[in-house]
């Protein structure tokens, strides 16, 4: 049985958000037997990728007619304002008659857009996911898994997990072979080791709606090591434990201790990606143990210290 997958671009959508993917479905079925790829745009014809790379011969959704499974490549202006009518009209044209409509990064703004992805489980790129979570409250965004599947929705976090997304498809099309087959001609995992809050350093930035808590969190950041609790951070910003934990969610969408293990989380990569012994990374960080300092990554990544060292630091030694 053949499978026709659509793929949607649109001009200034990411380039690897639809090549990606088609590479996954080629290299899985390369005599064409189970898959049928065809690129639909909103006008058809030439389209100009966000790094100005062409995708040219597009077809309308009216000409490319039904598909199966339709996949909406992202792009780096979709989160920032308005979507464009005729890529939102193209979609529900062509996820009326669709078994599975997914998205790759920012994609998922136009399912959710469109509300298909009202009640669901959802991701997108780690930067964005906070602002998916605003712009549509009904949408039950989780910021740290690679790609998620809620009924006939898939939504796959940033750019290069659309590959990880057509692995899966494969999985479930095509069987677990031909799927770990096609993973080892592309040189990745077949199952991506923890989430995406690993690539992540959204803390980077505190939020200004308060600016006494503003100038907390700036303080922790730049000094995650020191003895902070939840209570001595609501006696510096002068307020109770439980007053704090309301002003963290809405302003983090978090608590002050789960922050705070963030914060120190993301220090710990960054000595650990500069050399530093594990011990050294737990006590500079403000973990003080090697134990704490794997429970945190546990918790935070879905991995461990010596996994995320193992696949993130440099083998060039000076």
């Amino acid at each position: 049985m053949i499978t026709r997958i659509g793929i949607l671009v649109f001009d200034g959508m990411t380039m690897l958000d639809a090549s990606g993917p088609a590479e996954v479905f080629n290299l899985a079925d390369p005599a064409r037997q189970h898959y049928d790829l065809v690129f639909i745009s909103p006008a058809g014809g030439r389209v100009v990728s966000s790094s100005g790379m062409d995708l040219g011969q597009t077809l309308t959704a009216d000409d490319a007619g039904e598909v199966d499974t339709l996949l909406v490549a992202g792009g780096p202006l979709l989160p920032e304002g308005r979507i464009n009518e005729e890529l939102l009209s193209s979609v529900a044209s062509l996820a009326s008659g669709a078994q599975r409509v997914a998205s790759v990064c920012t994609g998922a703004f136009v399912l959710a857009e469109l509300g298909y992805l009202d009640g669901r489980r959802a991701t997108t790129h780690w930067r964005h996911a906070q602002t998916l979570a605003t712009r549509h409250p009904l949408v039950t965004v989780e910021p740290d898994v690679i790609h998620v599947r809620d009924g006939r929705y898939l939504t796959s976090a940033g750019i290069s997990a659309g590959i990880d997304l057509a692995l899966a498809m494969v999985e479930e099309d095509l069987g677990v072979e031909i799927a770990r087959e096609t993973a080892r001609e592309l040189v990745m995992f077949m199952h991506r080791p923890g989430g995406q809050t690993q690539f992540s350093t959204a803390l980077s930035t505190p939020p200004a709606q308060n600016g006494a808590l503003r100038t907390l969190m700036e303080t922790v950041l730049a000094n995650p090591a020191e003895e902070h609790t939840a209570t001595s951070m609501a006696a510096t910003v002068g307020v109770s434990v439980r007053h704090l934990n309301r002003l963290f969610q809405a302003a983090a969408a978090t608590t002050p201790a789960r922050w705070l293990e963030r914060v120190r989380v993301d220090s710990a990569r960054a000595l650990i990606l500069d050399g530093h012994s594990m011990t050294q990374v737990a006590q500079l960080s403000g973990f003080g143990s090697d134990e704490t300092l794997r429970r945190a990554f546990a918790r935070q990544l879905d991995t461990t210290p010596s996994s995320f060292r193992d696949h993130f630091a440099t083998t060039r030694r000076d």
